[in-house]
């Protein structure tokens, strides 16, 4: 093991740090829609359970983060571990003291880093909360989310924006920029949603969910109201991470924020528009669970080549952004009997990954170094990610549910979360029904 200290970034010019720390606290925004969003697609009886579970799990990211997180991270130019093939240093994981010893927290990039990274893996954290809502134990979520935010993320992370292997594909084997994801499809989006596949494959589908034959029951969301106020959360803090991303490890100009902040628009509603007339043509009339799903799915989609993308282009990857979605989670309910409520597959890990293949197919991330390689690059880091960060993912949690079960008892599931975990329900003064009419 070789250890590598690269050559320290230089320092953002004054007013491009002050822009990108305004920009950065844009970005709890986003958690706040995701944690609304994931409220109101779960059962009213699980609504408090929800919202805790969110807040929970953010806390826990945030502190889990800072004391070995950002050591395996790091930031590109810092210390980090590297293995030598054909004579050229190839980077796999950062080297920095724990508890972010040593490191100045100013206006410095690094620390802009930490605090841009402290918010981004709480966002990763609350995506798998949607796959588990109804079943999933607040301690598993926290437990969960400690092994996300001390391995699965950083270590994926470290590869794509702390100077690691994917992000030096450029340098040392000419592919366009190397693996390009300023804001997070794959490393936050993609990471979050795999995890998520990985969370409704150990806890199983809701009981009452699937018949005998196979054959899913709608288990609606609670609260529509509370999903598209989170859509909007979500857009202003997605706004935030795709520009402070770009800034920080893309190296673009802070100028470049209001093409960003357009090009985010734009996904954003062409996707939420699309998923509005494909549902309006399959069902006879909008379904506004997944126009919502929609809408994230842009963003989600946005956030790995916004800094580069034309607003034509843009309007395209929201587009098929928002076709993908309601298609991809047909096939995992109907064909594949995955139980997955809040869409957190569909939306995250696909959107996810369709916005790290937009990079190469719709933008001009690659030119200055020869766009044909940046196909390469965006492909290796979506092969990584299903390759190395999914087997990883399931691992971990599955030898976690081993020590100790992530899943409610049957009887949690049946009087609904609030009641069984917390003691009391989010609505006392309405009459909540439960599940009686489905077999025990």
């Amino acid at each position: 093991m070789t250890l590598s200290v690269a050559p320290s970034p230089a320092s953002l010019p004054e007013v491009s740090a002050l822009v990108c720390f305004l920009l950065i606290l844009l970005v709890p925004f986003a958690g706040v829609g995701l944690a609304l969003i994931n409220c109101g697609l779960g059962r009213a009886r699980s609504a408090a359970h929800a919202m805790l579970a969110a807040l929970s799990v953010t806390a826990v990211a945030a502190i889990v983060y800072v004391i070995v997180g950002f050591s395996w991270q790091g930031a590109a130019g810092r210390p980090e571990h590297v293995f030598m093939v054909g004579g050229k240093a190839w980077g796999w994981i950062a080297a920095e003291p724990f508890f972010l010893r040593g490191l100045r927290l100013d206006l410095s990039p690094a620390a802009l880093v930490v605090l841009l990274q402290l918010f981004s893996v709480g966002l990763a954290a609350l995506i798998p909360l949607s796959s588990g809502a109804d079943r999933w134990r607040l301690g598993a979520t926290c437990a969960s989310t400690a092994l996300l935010a001390g391995c699965t993320y950083p270590l994926f992370a470290h590869w794509a924006w702390g100077g690691g292997w994917l992000a030096q594909l450029g340098a040392n084997c000419g592919l366009g920029r190397g693996f390009v994801d300023g804001g997070g499809s794959g490393a936050i989006q993609a990471v979050g949603g795999l995890t998520a596949l990985s969370i409704t494959w150990i806890l199983r589908p809701r009981r009452g969910k699937f018949s005998a034959e196979g054959l899913p029951a709608a288990l609606p969301g609670h609260n529509a109201v509370l999903v598209l106020l989170g859509c909007l959360f979500a857009w202003i803090g997605w706004i935030g991470l795709n520009s402070g991303g770009a800034i920080l490890f893309l190296g673009v100009e802070p100028a470049r924020v209001v093409l960003i902040a357009v090009n985010t628009t734009l996904c954003a509603a062409a996707s939420g528009l699309t998923t509005v007339v494909v549902t309006r043509v399959r069902f006879g009339r909008p379904d506004a669970s997944l126009s919502a799903n929609g809408w994230v799915a842009g963003l989600v989609a946005s956030s790995a080549g916004a800094a580069f993308m034309k607003p034509a282009a843009a309007i395209i990857v929201g587009g098929v952004a928002g076709i993908v979605v309601p298609l991809v989670a047909d096939v995992l309910e109907f064909r594949l009997a995955v139980d997955d409520p809040g869409g957190a597959i569909s939306v995250h890990a696909v959107g996810g990954l369709w916005g790290l293949l937009a990079v190469a197919l719709l933008t001009d991330a690659g030119a200055p170094q020869g766009s044909g390689g940046q196909w390469l690059a965006q492909l290796v880091g979506m092969a990584t990610l299903l390759g190395l960060v999914l087997p990883l993912s399931y691992g971990l949690n599955w030898l976690l549910d081993r020590a100790y079960r992530q899943r409610v008892e049957r009887e949690g599931e049946f009087q609904g979360m609030d009641l069984f975990e917390l003691g009391a329900g989010a609505y006392p003064e309405f009459d909540v029904h439960g599940d009686e009419f489905l077999p025990r």
